[in-house]
């Protein structure tokens, strides 16, 4: 059985819970603080017991969600430094894979001590996704396989993929049930994250994740949006809760509007998940996993960076891409996309976030991070909260026809090929 237990401390950040110095004067009011906080600790810990997929054991019930042109190597290892939990990689599309495009074997590949190898896989034709499932087991490419039923892009909605795929009960199933039987020969554990449906009038998370639960997988991960909300207004944590109580005899996780471990914890505690998917919410925040560990463990730590040391991270981020694209320059292009997260609330002048963004090499990089007030505290709830676009609700691209029936028609099932395209989202 494979445990997901290691951490290796991540850089000094500040501390919500100083330690108590008992030689000190006010030793005994500060003692009688600590040992409030810790009383404190005890009653917000959440009994939550390790996440199981199959022979993987999560201690941390924490995913990190697969996210295109973010999760790759360098980020994972970020955020692996600072708290345990599962790291899935950018999702690859099954064709690309079965091609052997040299994109999605970089997209798969992993550092050697990533203790679990998770990939995410997206496609629309069980043929092909099985093809895909068995090169990853076959060649021992990964120790977890995840699905993406969630991609609400319009132009992969349009062509029946993503989250408007679950619609169609025929392929829905042909895929879930290829894909299990494929990874289940490798001992395999296979998840798939989904949405609630296409809009308000066409859900389809309770039938799809019974489906899944029927077919063997070994979780479920649900966005509580549809795919027409793409990322506004606010998630459904009572639809998490929902097919959380209609799947007792599988794990189901939570995702959707986790910006803090408080938010982890609240959502925990109302949809009684088996653990949460961190998406949006960690861009610019690679500590937030240290927060979420502090905070199933029971302690009130969390991570408060100064100016100073968020600029030191976005370098060492840097170097990682860097690392990884093996490529000076497509690394630093990788990196600029960050910027704002990293920066979001600080005290950072407009000419300097320009420059930012357009960084071309780590020594400019060097030279323009050092122009910050490397002594600017942690600016508080303005770093905090809703990170990245979140879009406007609009309504579903589809096939056409594509609502009049549950199952696919000769056309549909003649064009739905062309919905596998390298996009992602979820």
């Amino acid at each position: 059985m494979t445990a997901v237990t290691t951490r290796t401390a991540g850089p000094a950040l500040h501390s919500a819970a100083p330690a108590v110095d008992a030689s000190a004067p006010d030793a005994p009011a500060a003692a009688d603080a600590a040992a409030s906080l810790a009383s404190a600790d005890a009653a917000t810990r959440l009994d939550l017991p390790p996440l199981r997929l199959g022979p993987i054991t999560v201690d941390t019930p924490v995913i990190l969600a697969p996210m295109a042109g973010i999760t790759n190597k360098a980020f994972r290892r970020l955020c692996r430094e600072y708290g345990g939990g599962l790291y899935v990689s950018e999702m690859v599309t099954s064709r690309a894979l079965v091609e052997r495009s040299p994109e999605s074997l970089r997209i798969i590949s992993h550092d050697e001590d990533e203790s679990v190898r998770s990939v995410q896989l997206y496609g629309v034709d069980p043929a092909t996704v099985g093809a895909a499932v068995r090169i990853l087991v076959e060649e021992d490419r990964a120790d977890h396989i995840d699905l993406n039923f969630g991609c609400p892009v319009p132009k992969v909605t349009r062509r029946g993929g993503g989250a408007a795929l679950p619609w169609k009960l025929d392929l829905f199933t042909g895929i879930v049930q290829t894909a299990v039987r494929e990874a289940s020969k490798g001992g395999i554990p296979l998840t798939i994250k989904m949405r609630k449906g296409i809009d308000e009038d066409h859900l389809t998370f309770l039938e799809a994740g019974r489906i899944a639960r029927d077919s063997g997988v070994a979780a479920v991960a649900l966005h509580g949006r549809t795919a027409s909300q793409y990322y506004s207004g606010k998630a459904d944590w009572s639809a998490i809760a929902e097919l959380r109580n209609a799947l007792p005899d599988i794990p189901v996780l939570g995702n959707g509007d986790i910006w803090s471990a408080e938010d982890a914890v609240r959502m925990v505690r109302e949809t009684g998940v088996d653990g949460v998917v961190i998406g949006r919410g960690c861009q610019g925040r690679p500590w937030l996993f240290g927060d979420l560990m502090n905070a199933f463990e029971g302690s009130a730590e969390r991570h408060q960076p100064g100016l100073g040391q968020v600029a030191e991270t976005v370098y060492r981020h840097a170097e990682l891409l860097v690392d990884a694209f093996g490529s000076e320059m497509m690394g630093l292009r990788d990196i600029r996309k960050h910027m704002a997260w990293y920066f979001k609330g600080y005290v950072v002048g407009g000419e300097l976030r320009a420059k930012l963004a357009t960084v071309p090499t780590l020594e400019v990089l060097r030279g323009l991070l050092a122009e910050l007030d490397a002594e600017s505290p942690y600016p508080g709830a303005d770093a905090e909260g809703p990170r990245g676009r979140a879009g406007s609700p609009k309504k579903t691209s589809l096939p056409e026809n594509w609502l009049q029936s549950r199952r696919l028609n000769e056309a549909q099932q003649a064009d739905i090929s062309a919905a596998e395209l390298d996009v992602s989202g979820g």
